[in-house]
């Protein structure tokens, strides 16, 4: 494939269907987005506007991050504050799909819906990729930023229509064209980071204290498993508690489990045989966070697990 072909390809049918009117899009940081808001800079510069919505589900201090890195590329960022709304969405939910319509309404009808009718945008640009199609098609899991595919029309829903300029590619293939872009190799070759971010990693219900919880323990992996060359690395809250000690005392607290994954596209994974002496550390550090007493490491390929929790 020549990548440098189907950027200007893309950037020519960016402009070709937005034509003088205005577009949007959301950033989250990730791979996919951060491509597609660069392809949609080049095609329409200041006539896309960038949003980072925070959900309240990000990692910890992703808003500013993320706007610091692309204002370095001269590609502006604004961050609505929407953290409210998507944990009152989800307050009382434990079941998966609930928790993923939950925060796909709220994103779309309610925050983000609300920014394109300000914006006076004709147009969304997604960074949709071959395999969330392909999982929320087959029934594997509702990916949030599929929208077509399940028979929703976001012009009649929403006021919009959706460019999905990668939706042909899978992940190795965005990251060539993060690396054609010019994209810092940190950007270019982060880890997957789902879209509807910690929310994913929590078994049950997603509250303030609960994402405080593993958010830590994900700053904890991603720290520790930052040398590996693995996919993909993460923690996850689980429901369930167990019996530990804690200064002397019984304790009632929580389990975290970790993941780290090699895999091509995600579509199929396998665990990482990490060292004793990484696993002990990073369990160690995970269960001085305050109310953790376990820590588990998830060996299960994909399939029969899927690579997130939820």
């Amino acid at each position: 494939m020549d990548y440098q072909v189907f950027i200007q390809e893309q950037v020519t049918a960016i402009q070709s269907s937005v034509g003088t009117g205005r577009a949007i899009n959301a950033l989250s940081g990730g791979v996919d987005s951060s491509v597609v808001t660069a392809l949609g800079h080049r095609a329409l510069g200041d006539r896309l506007r960038t949003i980072f919505v925070d959900t309240a589900l990000m990692r910890e201090g992703e808003p500013q991050r993320v706007v610091e890195l692309f204002a370095q590329m001269g590609i502006p960022v604004e961050i609505i504050d929407a953290r409210d709304e998507f944990l009152g969405a989800l307050r009382g939910l434990t079941d998966p799909e609930e928790k993923r319509h939950a925060i796909t309404h709220t994103f779309y009808a309610r925050v983000f819906g609300q920014a394109v009718r300000e914006s006076g945008a004709t147009h969304l640009l997604h960074g949709t990729i071959l395999t969330d199609i392909e999982e929320t098609v087959d029934g594997i899991k509702r990916q949030h930023n599929i929208l077509a595919q399940l028979g929703i029309d976001p012009e009649k829903e929403y006021g919009y229509h959706v460019l999905e300029p990668l939706a042909t590619l899978r992940k190795a293939g965005v990251r060539e064209l993060a690396r054609r872009l010019g994209f810092p190799p940190s950007l270019a070759e982060r880890i997957p980071f789902p879209g509807p971010a910690l929310a994913t990693r929590i078994v049950g219900e997603v509250t303030a204290e609960r994402l405080q919880t593993v958010r830590a323990a994900t700053a904890i992996v991603e720290e520790e498993l930052a040398d590996t060359p693995a996919f993909q690395y993460l923690a996850v809250l689980l429901n369930d508690k167990a019996t530990g000690m804690r200064d002397g005392k019984r304790e009632f607290g929580q389990m975290v489990v970790v993941r780290c994954l090699d895999s091509v596209d995600a579509r199929t994974a396998t665990s990482v045989d990490l060292p004793w002496p990484k696993l002990h550390r990073i369990c160690e550090r995970i269960t001085a966070i305050p109310g953790v007493n376990r820590c588990l490491y998830d060996m299960t390929p994909k399939p029969p697990a899927t690579i997130e929790y939820v």
